[in-house]
C-alpha cells in the first residue's frame, strides 16, 4: 500500500511531526510511506508548476494520505495552507477524490482542535474519506502509551484502507452567495463619527478595489469624520512564513530581522493603534495564506500578548457563519491578546442598505468602547490558552522560550499554587458527617455560597 505524507512543517524533515511519521514507518514496513515537504518546498511548488504537478501525481496514485503538521497559531502553518490554496487555485481536487485521509498534528495542545477540525473541513471540500487524527504532544513519543495509541491509530488507519471502510462527511460544502455590495446613500443623514483622537488602523490583504471587502473598507472610512489608516499587507516587505527555527525564544530576535519590514509594521503600526479592523475574504475556510503569515510573523514576540486593551474588530467578506472553527480562532486570538472583539461584519447577510448600518454602528462601538476602555471578561478560550501556555513555559519550554519565562515571572502568570487559608478550612470542615448533614439541610449550602455576594449587592 502506497500512503503519501504531506508534510505541514516549514523545517521539512528537521520537524517534530516527521518523528512520529518515522515511527509509523518503522512499525509498519510492510506499506510504502511517500513524504512529500509541501511546506518546506512552497516557494518551489508556486514557482513550477510542473514540479506541483509532479507531487499531485503522487497524491493521485496514492492508495491513503495522511496529513502531518505542527501546530502554528491555532492553525496550520502559512506555507501550508498556501499549498492547500494552490490545490483549489490550479483545480486539481479530483487527485484527492476519495482517498483514504487521517491527521498527525503535533503541538503543546494550545487549539490543536482548531488546527485539526480545518483539515478535516478540507477534506470534506476535497471529497476524500476521513477516517481519524492523532494529536500528540511533541514529547508524547517518549511515552509507551502514547507509541501504544500511535501504533493503534495508524493500523486503524490502514485496516480502513485496505477494506475500504467509508465514513461520513462532518462539513457541509460553504454556500457563497452571489451579492454585490454597494454603499447606498443610507448613511449621508447620519453623523460623522469622531475618532476623539484615538488611532484607527484597517489591515487587508486586498488588492480588488471593486471587490466587496474594498467597498466595506471605504463605507466603514467614510463613518469617521477623520482620517483613518489603511494598510495593505501586500505593500509590506514580507520575505517568508515563519520558520519554527525559535530563535525568537530567547530574547524576541526573529531570524528575518534586517531582513524584511515585519517587525516595524508590528511596533509601529499594530502595537501603536488604539483601534484595529482587520478585513479580508474567505478563502477556503480561513483567510488568505498572506494573512495566515502575519499572524504566523508576529510569533517572535513568543506567547505573550502585545495588543492588549485594543478594540479589535473583523470586516469579513464571504460565509463565516457557516465556519465557527474560524470564529472561534478570531475569538480566542482577541481574548489572548488582552483585547476587546467588538463584532465580526460579513456581506452575507441582508442587502447593501442593511450592511450600511451595520458598518456604521461597528465604527461607532469601535470608538465608544476604545473611549471607555470597555472589555469582555475572558472565556475558557483565553484562561485555559494562557495557562496552557504558562504551565508548558514554567515546566519544560523556558530553557528556549526565556522571553516569556522572564514575561511571566514579572507579570505574575506563576500564580500557583495558590494558598487560600478559607478553602482548606472549608475542606476539613466538610469531612465531618455533622457539618455536612447541617450544610445540606434547607439549602443552607445555597444560602452561604450567595451571602457574600448579596452583601456586596446591598452596598452596591
Amino acid at each position: 500500500m502506497k500512503i503519501v505524507v504531506l508534510n505541514g512543517s516549514p523545517k521539512g524533515e528537521l520537524s517534530v511531526t516527521m518523528q512520529y511519521i518515522q515511527f509509523v514507518q518503522k512499525k509498519f514496513p510492510q506499506h510504502q510511506f511517500k513524504i512529500l515537504n509541501v511546506a518546506f518546498e512552497i516557494l518551489r511548488l508556486e514557482k513550477n508548476e510542473n514540479y506541483f504537478k509532479e507531487m499531485i501525481t503522487e497524491v493521485k496514485t496514492s492508495d491513503g494520505i495522511i496529513w502531518a503538521f505542527p501546530l502554528y497559531f491555532m492553525l496550520v502553518c502559512s506555507q501550508y495552507k498556501r499549498f492547500i490554496e494552490l490545490i483549489f487555485e490550479r483545480n486539481v481536487k479530483d487527485a484527492f477524490y476519495k482517498k483514504f485521509a487521517a491527521i498527525v498534528a503535533t503541538s503543546i495542545k494550545f487549539f490543536d482542535h482548531t488546527a485539526i477540525e480545518y483539515i478535516r473541513s478540507i477534506c470534506d471540500d476535497l471529497d476524500m474519506i476521513f477516517i481519524d487524527s492523532y494529536s500528540a504532544k511533541m514529547d508524547d513519543l517518549f511515552n509507551k502509551e502514547c507509541q501504544n495509541q500511535l501504533i493503534s491509530f495508524a493500523n486503524n488507519f490502514i485496516l480502513s484502507v485496505e477494506k475500504k471502510l467509508i465514513s461520513a462527511k462532518q462539513y457541509s460544502p460553504l454556500i457563497h452567495r452571489a451579492f454585490e455590495y454597494k454603499t447606498s446613500d443610507s448613511l449621508s443623514q447620519k453623523r460623522s463619527i469622531s475618532t476623539n483622537q484615538k488611532k484607527v488602523l484597517i489591515v487587508t490583504d486586498s488588492t480588488n478595489q471593486d471587490s466587496n471587502i474594498w467597498k466595506m473598507i471605504n463605507t466603514v472610512q467614510n463613518c469617521f469624520s477623520g482620517p483613518i489608516e489603511v494598510i495593505n499587507l501586500y505593500d509590506i516587505d514580507i520575505k517568508g512564513g515563519c520558520l519554527g527555527c525559535i530563535r525568537c525564544g530567547y530574547d524576541n530576535q526573529c531570524a528575518y530581522d534586517h531582513k524584511d519590514g515585519f517587525r516595524d509594521f508590528w511596533n509601529n503600526k499594530m502595537i501603536t493603534a488604539d483601534v484595529l479592523i482587520f478585513a479580508g475574504t474567505i478563502k477556503d475556510r480561513y483567510l488568505s495564506s498572506r494573512w495566515k503569515m502575519v499572524f504566523d510573523r508576529s510569533f517572535f514576540n513568543g506567547h505573550v500578548p502585545t495588543l492588549i486593551g485594543k478594540q479589535i474588530g473583523f470586516l469579513i467578506s464571504g460565509p463565516i457563519s457557516q465556519i465557527a472553527n474560524l470564529k472561534q480562532i478570531f475569538t480566542a486570538f482577541v481574548e489572548i491578546q488582552e483585547s476587546n472583539l467588538v463584532d465580526i461584519v460579513s456581506d452575507e447577510f441582508g442587502d447593501s442598505k442593511d450592511i450600511d448600518l451595520l458598518l456604521y454602528n461597528f465604527a461607532e462601538k469601535l470608538i465608544r468602547f476604545s473611549n471607555s476602555t470597555y472589555k469582555t471578561p475572558p472565556t475558557f478560550l483565553a484562561i485555559g490558552g494562557v495557562k496552557i501556555f504558562r504551565d508548558n513555559v514554567y515546566e519544560s519550554l523556558r530553557g528556549v522560550f526565556q522571553a516569556d519565562h522572564r514575561y511571566y515571572k514579572k507579570y505574575g502568570y506563576y500564580d500557583f499554587p495558590k494558598k487560600i487559608f478559607g478553602s482548606r478550612l472549608l475542606k476539613f470542615a466538610f469531612k465531618m458527617k455533622g457539618f455536612r448533614k447541617v450544610m445540606y439541610k434547607n439549602n443552607r449550602l445555597q444560602h452561604e455560597m450567595i451571602k457574600p455576594l448579596k452583601k456586596l449587592v446591598q452596598k452596591a
